[in-house]
């Protein structure tokens, strides 16, 4: 995709259909890269990320995270991990903001992404935890699974005047 960054945030959609096309390298080092020029408090760089490629553990993740069923198409996904020991205040803020940008990044090389909600549910997070032998120390934020669309959604924003507010309530 090019043109207006702009473009890419209205274009980006929660996409859950996708063909079976693997990702090539390029792209998935482009998102990483993208993921960590994300803002961060003090600079701490408080993320780590899992690259989920075999079909297996796909599949695995999918019986695990109770609206990850996508996982069973995708042909990538990118666990989101946090480290509170390096940023104990900020690690939530920080890589949220890493997974806005690797779904940002995908929109703008033409794939598909979603955005699956982990943290702070323990039912998520233990079974994925064991999945990925992630330490007791790290949290796990995200998972974000990535693919070439199977589905188009018109580009949208879901501006509402009546939630903004100017100087006071």
């Amino acid at each position: 995709m090019t043109g207006n960054p702009l473009d890419w945030i209205f274009a980006r959609r929660s996409i859950r259909k996708y063909h079976a096309n693997q990702i090539e390298d390029e792209k998935v080092d482009l998102v990483l890269q993208a993921a960590m020029a994300a803002p961060s408090a003090n600079n701490a760089k408080p993320w780590h990320f899992i690259v989920v490629k075999t079909r297996p553990v796909l599949d695995q993740l999918a019986d695990i995270h109770p609206y990850g069923k996508m996982c069973y198409e995708a042909p990538l996904a990118i666990v989101v991990c946090g480290d509170p020991a390096i940023s104990e205040r900020y690690w939530i803020q920080d890589c949220s903001a890493a997974t806005e940008n690797i779904l940002l990044a995908g929109t703008a090389l033409g794939l598909g992404t979603v955005w699956l909600g982990v943290h702070p549910r323990p039912e998520r997070k233990g079974p994925l935890k064991k999945l990925f032998g992630v330490p007791d120390k790290m949290e796990i934020l995200s998972v974000v699974a990535l693919g070439y669309p199977a589905e188009s959604k018109k580009a949208r924003t879901q501006y509402d005047a009546n939630r903004v507010h100017h100087e006071a309530w």
